[in-house]
């Protein structure tokens, strides 16, 4: 795309400037037509904002690269589906959207999709003008709903599903809120013994004279190694970090820390559980949709973050495509569970597959609740524990300390 700086008359016969951004000179006047203005001038931008009158507007056909979160784009998401219930057409909705939103970034949005729906194009090929927003499933479901006359539906159906995604995140965080905090609780207890009282009661215990007990001088030795190489440790966990981050940014490193964190206890457990609800739950809005059961297994594929579950999960699509069916090549990845390959089997045979999906989504992200609620008691209950143990442990070595102590001296 290029930049074209342009001054125009609209119908009124009033003064319009701005930048647009089209392939050719030839396609930014046909644009400039299509929205009922007659171009004066026309001018090759290398820079899109040429000036700060135009850089508004620019920005205003162009939201930003950054890739939008379920949290942004689902009040534009819910907007739209309001209007478009109320009985607009969709270009009206948006264009409505374009001129009375306040949040900066949807306003932007929304005249950025009025931009590209001016032009004639669909609302699904001008989401698709915006991957950074839209991903390839939300684009391929409201293709689907113009099809079929029921992007009301369609509309419906994302907002539901994206919401359900948000619901869980907010899950996943609360549930992880608690033992976070225990942890940084117990961590901080630990080290102000450490740090600030043993010391001191170190120095004390040395102006009274006398041996301290074993337990006592281990505390004070580990006291005063993290004090003398504690900060070496911390640059040295510190550059190992970055290190790491910069080795997983790239290709062979994603894939390998992918595989390894589905080889983790725990952490493995629950990237395979979320990564099968997101899975079914995708498949069974594609497929609700009308989706090809084919390119429904492609887009669902897409949504898992993780690259070595990813290519799983692409082997048995490939499979899928070879005639076998969902379920027999979804068993031979070993990584969804039995009971629900057999629902899904029962659903393959009854022709209700896009129902029994819902159902196992709606069932396993349940389980998924309850699974992360144990997992963090457990958590809690084992850090308490340790607090405890090394608090107990603390007091003993001080109390010892100062009985030996006391019994050294002679009066």
């Amino acid at each position: 795309m290029a930049w074209f700086k342009y001054t125009a008359r609209d119908a009124g016969g009033q003064a319009k400037w701005g930048a647009i951004d089209a392939p050719s000179r030839r396609d930014a006047l046909r644009s400039l037509t299509a929205r009922g203005l007659k171009p004066l001038d026309l001018k090759a931008e290398t820079d899109p904002l040429p000036d700060p009158a135009v850089r508004g507007q620019a920005h205003a056909a162009r939201p930003a690269a950054a890739r939008w979160s379920v949290r942004d784009r689902l009040p534009f998401l819910e907007a739209l589906a309001q209007l478009v219930g109320s009985g607009m057409s969709a270009g009206e909705a948006v264009r409505l959207l374009a001129a009375r939103l306040r949040e900066p970034r949807l306003r932007s949005l929304a005249a950025g999709l009025w931009d590209r729906l001016s032009e004639g194009l669909t609302l699904s090929r001008a989401f698709e003008a915006f991957p950074q927003v839209f991903d390839g499933q939300t684009v391929n479901l409201v293709a689907a709903g113009e099809a079929t006359g029921s992007l009301r539906e369609v509309l419906q159906r994302l907002i539901r599903h994206f919401t359900e995604q948000r619901e869980l995140r907010q899950k996943l965080l609360t549930a992880l809120a608690y033992p976070v905090f225990v942890c940084l609780l117990a961590g901080g207890v630990i080290l102000f013994f450490l740090f600030f009282l043993l010391p001191r009661l170190q120095v004390l215990l040395g102006s009274l004279g006398g041996r301290l007990p074993p337990s006592t001088r281990l505390l004070v030795g580990l006291s005063q190694f993290l004090l003398h190489y504690g900060l070496f440790f911390i640059a040295a966990a510190f550059l190992a970090g970055l290190a790491w981050w910069r080795w997983r940014r790239t290709p062979a490193g994603r894939a390998t820390t992918d595989a390894w964190l589905l080889r983790a206890p725990v952490a493995g457990a629950f990237a395979v559980r979320a990564a099968v609800l997101g899975f079914s739950h995708t498949l069974a809005i594609l497929l609700e949709n009308g989706i090809t059961t084919a390119e429904a297994l492609r887009l669902a594929e897409r949504t898992i973050d993780n690259v070595a579950l990813r290519r799983i999960l692409r082997d048995a699509t490939g499979r899928v495509l070879e005639g076998e069916s969902l379920s027999h090549s979804l068993a031979r990845t070993a990584v969804f569970p039995p009971l629900m390959l057999d629902r899904l089997a029962v659903g393959e045979q009854t022709g209700s597959l896009a129902p029994s999906l819902r159902a196992i989504a709606t069932d396993y992200q349940q389980e998924l609740t309850h699974w992360l609620q144990n997992i963090t008691r457990l958590v809690s209950s084992v850090v308490l524990l340790f607090a405890f143990s090394f608090v107990a442990f603390l007091a003993y070595a001080i109390v010892t300390a100062v009985f030996q102590v006391s019994a050294s001296f002679h009066f």
